[in-house]
């Protein structure tokens, strides 16, 4: 635990050895020295350091994905440190700390951080809570995630210091620091409010609009330009027993083939099997392309009802083409609480993910999520290539906007709060009256009751009625109609109404032709799929008869032919086609003629245009692997064209090339060549001269190391020359006088045959500051003899090598 407790100081020492490198330390007192040293905590908190310092207004902003205020525990949090353009940073620390505690022991932090690039962060070594730069460099953003503590920790402060130049930027209060505080578990997994019991009455009437305005112009990044399209959209209005989606669960088989290829039908399967507690099904027809002027396409709107149990409604449409995006409205609760009905909702939409497909753009190849993950919604920092990124972390512009609309409201209302006018326009616009009505204006009453069962049961006239409630007088002097209405009626069976109550199977396909030759008769059948309410039998036809004509003319010459067969499908899949349909001959003319009759038929079919049908392109191959070994290389991938032939051309890109970076190549060490040899160092005797070389390129990445830059080698001019006379002489001198010769020698400089030098003089300033230069150094002569050659007793120059690194 030592370790840990001196954070505070070593990171200022840390900060400022990179910061202020000319600069001495005279801000910290020894004072300081000293208690940081005897320090015992466990991580101290940012210190506010007595060196050069600002606050970091608004130059600087830490953030935490979404904006929230409260935490959930366990949840895990991207996190954003980052500068304003065109501010940067070198360095920073950051920290979260129990709300009102120090930070000197290990429970005083909450939370664990997790590093995402580890080129850009670490851990702290001296305070591995703390995160901090892996290297001092100009930057403008950094991120990691941020696990909040478990149950009970209570709020929560994110802090951050930052150094830029020469400034460190601390901050206690504001964009630098970041408050949490822990969710109230009463309230884990509600997604936004908790759906009440509804006490309206009666039933409501809706119809939701759909607006899409993703297009090109709003999202351009990435923008799909052929293909874009919203799938049909499928819903319902149900209980609040009955989920068709939710964020925070996952996804059904239904809302996965939604989300991924844009399929209704198994979503419109399950809500159909929960018949007892979904109302109406909504549905509307897909829109290709996504976006088109409402003056050239009208909005798609379904219509469904609500009632007391089943007042929620749902709906979701594929943003198409994109992994398993989505958007749609969740359990919206169209009961108020006074017990009426919200007359209505205008709701912008932004995309979510079903949490089946891992694809980060909208034509990424199939990447199934496995295990499946929760619904989400879509955020401005998932993914640098998706299509909605925003290295800030702003909102998502909205896609679409959906709007709900009350258009009647049918039976016994009981809202507490009285209808307000919006509300009694909307009712008197929906009531369409099926007889002339002579109600004045200034009565306004509640929509008629159904009608009662009839007086009678058996086929002698009764009477039946209705009911309705006077809700305003507006004008007293104006008297209003009755509250009753009757009509005459008979027993069940005996009922003269228009069969159209009836509801019908769609008709059977024709019977074959009565005849083979000439005119005949056909017929198909239909049957009662609900009888009506009350209880009266069915008076619409269930078969149908009509002429046919196989052969026109039964003679001789005539042959026997089958019915048509069905027409083949189009021959284009857009646009104008043809289409055929075949029959057969039974038996050929009895005079052994040839047989006259068509036995194919072809007409023209029309296809939708053929510019709303977009390419139809195989999923993306695989990348392939990188085309070097190390470093920077591409890599391609393919997709294959599945559009009919007669679509035309394609314009989509088929090949898609990549950038890739692998390991970098190992570089080897690279030198000039040798320079010339110098001269020898001696001008008798043994001696040396050298060479340099200077080095080009350092190894990098494993490459092969640098050999020797200087070589020596030996030279050897001529032998130098000693005088017989002086030898002799001092050999004859007394050995005292010899040795204190010697030592004055020693002192003097070197002694060399016939004369007496001076000591060599300190070596000369290298001529090169990199790259290799030269230093050289003189012995010059002190003493002549007399008897000595001039040549024998000379200066000394001697040479070196100097400065070889690379500039």
């Amino acid at each position: 635990m030592g370790l840990y407790c001196n954070y505070s100081y070593l990171r200022a020492l840390q900060l400022f050895a990179w910061t202020f490198p000319l600069m001495t330390f005279a801000s910290f007192t020894d004072e300081t020295l000293e208690r940081a040293a005897k320090s015992e905590g466990y991580c101290s908190r940012i210190l506010r350091a007595q060196g050069t310092r600002r606050e970091g207004y608004n130059e600087f902003s830490l953030r935490v994905e979404g904006d929230p205020e409260f935490y959930k525990p366990g949840n895990s949090y991207r996190v954003t440190l980052s500068a304003a353009t065109p501010a940067y940073f070198r360095g920073f620390t950051l920290i979260a700390l129990k709300e009102g505690k120090e930070g000197d022991k290990e429970e005083d932090h909450a939370g664990t951080f997790q590093i995402i690039d580890e080129e850009e962060t670490q851990f702290m070594s001296n305070c591995p809570v703390a995160v901090t730069e892996s290297t001092p460099r100009r930057r403008t953003r950094i991120q990691v995630f941020w696990t909040a503590p478990p149950l009970g920790t209570g709020c929560v402060i994110l802090k951050a210091s930052i150094v830029q130049k020469r400034i460190i930027y601390f901050q206690d209060e504001g964009s630098l620091t970041k408050r949490l505080c822990e969710q109230d578990s009463a309230l884990e997994g509600v997604t936004d409010k908790p759906i009440l019991d509804c006490c309206a009455c009666g039933t409501a009437k809706y119809r939701l609009t759909f607006y899409g305005n993703w297009s090109e112009k709003t999202h351009p990044k990435d923008y799909p330009r052929r293909a874009n399209h919203w799938s049909a959209i499928i819903g319902g209005s149900h209980s609040k027993n009955y989920v068709l989606w939710e964020y925070g669960g996952y996804a059904s088989e239904g809302v996965k083939q939604v989300a991924e290829l844009g399929s209704p039908v198994k979503m419109e399967e399950e809500i159909r099997q929960q018949s007892d507690e979904v109302l109406t099904v909504i549905k509307a027809k897909a829109q290709w392309p996504a976006w088109q002027p409402l003056n050239v396409r009208a909005a798609p709107s379904a219509e469904f009802s609500v009632d007391r149990t089943r007042h929620l409604m749902s709906f979701l449409t594929m943003l198409g083409p994109s992994p398993d995006w989505n958007v749609g409205l969740s359990a919206e609760d169209l009961c108020t609480k006074e017990c009426g009905w919200v007359q209505k909702v205008i709701q912008d939409l932004i995309p979510w993910d079903a949490g089946t497909d891992s694809g980060v753009t909208y034509e990424s190849p199939n990447k199934p999520t496995l295990p499946q993950e929760k619904i989400r919604p879509l955020t401005s920092l998932d993914h640098p290539q998706s299509p909605f990124y925003d290295p800030e972390g702003g909102s998502i512009k909205s896609v679409a906007r959906v709007v709900i609309e009350r258009i009647a409201r049918k039976g016994e209302q009981c809202n507490i709060v009285p209808d307000n006018v919006d509300d009694i326009v909307a009712d008197l616009a929906a009531e369409a009256p099926e007889d002339e009505d002579d109600t004045p204006e200034t009565c306004i009453y509640s929509n008629w009751s159904p009608w009662s069962a009839c007086s009678s049961s058996t086929c002698e006239k009764g009477k039946r009625m209705r009911q309705r409630m006077l809700k305003a007088q507006l004008d007293l002097s104006v008297p209003c109609p009755e509250t009753q209405d009757f009509q005459p009626c008979m027993g069940p069976g005996c009922s003269d109404e228009d069969g159209s109550t009836c509801m019908m199977s769609e008709w059977i396909t024709w019977s074959p032709c009565s005849v083979s030759c000439g005119m005949g008769m056909r017929s198909r059948e239909r049957y009662v799929k609900q009888f009506p309410e009350d209880g009266s039998m069915c008076k619409v036809p269930t078969e149908e008869t009509e002429k046919c004509i196989v052969n026109e003319e039964c003679s001789p010459s005539s042959c026997l032919v089958t019915e048509w067969g069905e027409w083949d499908e189009c021959s284009a899949s857009c646009g104008m086609g043809m289409k055929k349909r075949h029959r057969m001959i039974k038996m050929t003319p009895a005079d052994g003629s040839m047989c006259k009759e068509e036995i194919t038929e072809a007409e023209k079919c029309m296809m939708p245009e053929c510019h709303t049908i977009p390419c139809m392109l195989s999923p993306w191959s695989e990348w392939s692997d990188c085309s070097v070994t190390c470093g920077k290389g591409m890599r391609t991938r393919q997709r294959m064209l599945k559009s009919a032939a007669e679509l035309g051309d394609c314009n989509e890109e088929l090949e898609q090339v990549e950038k890739c970076m692998l390991p970098e190549c190992p570089i080897n060490c690279e030198l000039t060549e040798w320079s010339q040899w110098s001269e020898c160092n001696k001008s008798c005797g043994k001696g040396h001269m050298i060479r340099t070389r200077i080095i080009d390129m350092e190894p990098q990445f494993g490459g092969a190391p640098c050999p020797e830059t200087v070589q020596r080698k030996k030279c050897r001019i001529r032998k130098c020359l000693r005088n017989p006379n002086i030898e002799k002489r001092r050999w004859k001198e007394p050995r005292e006088k010899r040795r204190s010769e010697q030592a004055k020698d020693d002192v003097d400089g070197e002694q060399f045959p016939g004369c007496k030098m001076k000591p060599w003089t300190a070596w000369s300033e290298c001529t090169k500051l990199c790259g290799g230069g030269i230093q050289e150094r003189f012995m010059t002569v002190k003493k002549r003899f007399k008897s000595t050659q001039i040549t024998s007793c000379k200066d000394k120059k001697e040479l070196r090598a100097c400065n070889v690194h690379p500039c």
